[in-house]
């Protein structure tokens, strides 16, 4: 199952994650999230989501290793992928149908959010030409 993780880009960024390499995912507080977290798999897609500066997914990666001996503590280590030549803003998310009824704009605050195959795949699709 591929997931949505948000990050705040003037914390940790998209490009942070390239320089790095490899990212432990942490300081989820969230039941919800730690729970998405902890049952996540090695080698399952992610795409990554600048909130609150840039409100946008601008790329992917993939989950290197999951140690969920703690539960409230998952380490789940991230690799990035690819950076999105076009990043998908916030307002085409929300407007695209597949989209629709997504615990993405139910649970907006979550900051680990499952996704679908076709919503994983939407936002991976290079972005519509205007």
């Amino acid at each position: 199952m591929p997931f949505l993780l948000k990050t705040e880009p003037n914390k940790y960024s998209f490009e942070d994650l390239e320089r790095d390499g490899e990212t432990t995912w942490d300081g989820i507080a969230n039941n919800q999230a730690l729970l998405y977290l902890r049952g996540m798999k090695k080698g399952e897609k992610l795409v990554i989501y600048h909130s609150n500066i840039g409100k946008a997914a601008v790329g992917t990666a993939k989950v290197a290793s999951v140690d969920a001996s703690d539960p409230k503590d998952p380490k789940v280590r991230v690799q990035p992928v690819k950076k999105f030549k076009a990043a998908k803003e916030l307002a085409e998310i929300r407007a695209a149908a597949v989209f629709k009824d997504s615990i993405l704009f139910r649970q907006f605050r979550l900051s680990v959010v499952p996704l679908t195959e076709e919503q994983y795949d939407w936002l991976v699709a290079p972005a519509a030409k205007g």
